[in-house]
This record gives C-alpha cells, sequence and structure tokens, in this order.
C-alpha cells in the first residue's frame, strides 16, 4: 500500500485526487495540507511513501516548502503536480530534490504512474523532462540565467519578482535581511540584470510568475 500525502492550496483540487486515488487498490491517501509550511508538518507527524504537491499557494509555496521537507522526511518521494510547463521549474526542481514533475494537464494514469514509479525510489521523468536534461546536458552554457542559480537564489528570485520586500522573504524563509541583500547581489550578478522591475520583467517573460 502507497501512503500518499496531497499538498494543494485548492480544496476542490485535493477532493478529486482523493476521489481518484481511491479506485486504485494499492495507493491510499494518508494526509492532505493546503500551504507549504502544513505540508512540512504534514511529513513530519505522517508516515507518506509519496507526497503530491502543487509549486503555487499562498505563504509557503512548494518550492519554499520542498528544502524543508527532503531535510525533514529525506525518503519520502516528492512529486511535483503543476500548472506551470515543465520548461519553467521541472530542472530547478529536480535539481533540488524533487522525484518527478508532472504539469496538471497531463492524464490521470500518468500521475498514478508516476507515484508507483517514485514509492519504488526512483525518480519518474516524463519525455520532455528528459529532453529538457539532454539539452542542458548539451549546452550547459546556453541554459537560460535562472537555472544557474543556487535553490536559495532562485527562492529569493522568485519573491523579489513577485514585489516581496527583502523584510518580507528574510521572515518567511527565516533568514536575515543582510543575507537576503546577499543573495539578491549575487542572483543579479549571475542573471546581468540591475533592479528589482528587471526581474520581475525577466519572471514574467520566462512565464515564472503569473
Amino acid at each position: 500500500m502507497i501512503r500518499i500525502g496531497i499538498v494543494d492550496d485548492h480544496a476542490i483540487v485535493r477532493s478529486g485526487l482523493k476521489q481518484f486515488f481511491s479506485e486504485h487498490v494499492d495507493l491510499r491517501v494518508a494526509g492532505e495540507a493546503s500551504t507549504g509550511r502544513e505540508a512540512i508538518d504534514l511529513v513530519r507527524t505522517t508516515e507518506l511513501d509519496v507526497l503530491v504537491m502543487d509549486l503555487s499557494m499562498p505563504g509557503q509555496s512548494g518550492i519554499d516548502a520542498l528544502g524543508m521537507i527532503r531535510a525533514k522526511a529525506p525518503d519520502v518521494g516528492v512529486l511535483i503536480l503543476s500548472g506551470y510547463p515543465e520548461e519553467h521549474y521541472a530542472m530547478n526542481l529536480i535539481r533540488q530534490g524533487a522525484s518527478g514533475y508532472l504539469n496538471k494537464e497531463c492524464e490521470p494514469s500518468e500521475i498514478v504512474e508516476a507515484i508507483r514509479t517514485i514509492a519504488l525510489g526512483k525518480r519518474y521523468i516524463t519525455a520532455s523532462v528528459a529532453e529538457l536534461l539532454a539539452q542542458q546536458l548539451n549546452r550547459k552554457t546556453d541554459a537560460p540565467p535562472h537555472e544557474q542559480l543556487s535553490e536559495r537564489e532562485f527562492q529569493v528570485f522568485l519573491k523579489l519578482a513577485k514585489g516581496e520586500t527583502a523584510g518580507d522573504i528574510a521572515e518567511s524563509l527565516s533568514l536575515s535581511v543582510k543575507t537576503v541583500s546577499t543573495y539578491r547581489t549575487r542572483l543579479m550578478e549571475k542573471m546581468g540584470l540591475n533592479s528589482n522591475s528587471d526581474l520581475t520583467y525577466y519572471a514574467l517573460k520566462n512565464k515564472l510568475i503569473d
């Protein structure tokens, strides 16, 4: 029996997934969460094999929660189920420890296949993500600037692009304002950008934020 945690801020999505998983004898939903923070609590308090998690949630997003989940529950597989296409986030998140990435447009049967694969301790890589991986290996230097950021830099970049202040970011990521400023300087250098509005423009143009 594969024990699943569902993390999504929409009750209708959680309910739909729960109903769908109940039709499979080897799957059981052991817990639910609606924010990244609740997801961290869920993996701490509940025996899970695979966490199916959205990215875009209020407060602490799936991206923010992933590192903490990896630290607190290294054996739990994490399947990202997101509305964003693979090319926007999959590479960064798989590098950060996600076990698989699916777009919400995928066939429901593919979610089950991914869960079963991840429960065996493997990664679930779709054909399109495999293609992105191959491209990245072939042309390391041509990778988009945001793919060259570290996990923390990527988190800070997304928050700055959404208009959050250094104080807000420091609080949500449990960092000091000085550390956030250091990350900002470093990521600006790596991306060749000069201002927060440049970051926002870049993130919108590359469809990393809505």
